[in-house]
């Protein structure tokens, strides 16, 4: 890392795959590579369109993106 807390701004990606793993990948055996995709993809829609989040009051990050937008 070149300067000073750059180490920190791996964190939100990290926690973010963190996520992805524990909640996906280590709890279903996929058929292939498409397969995975597919739980992958319709997990984060789940992520983004239904999962509240403690950070955002609660709401979902498409109710917090798309209010932010209009």
């Amino acid at each position: 890392m070149d300067g000073r807390g750059r180490c920190h701004d791996n964190i939100f990606i990290e926690r973010l795959w963190r996520s992805v793993k524990w909640e996906v990948i280590y709890l279903k055996a996929f058929e292939d590579g498409q397969h995975l995709a597919q739980e992958v993809n319709a997990w984060f829609r789940w992520y983004n369109q239904h999962r509240p989040h403690q950070s955002l009051n609660y709401q979902t990050p498409d109710e917090v993106y798309y209010v932010a937008t209009m």
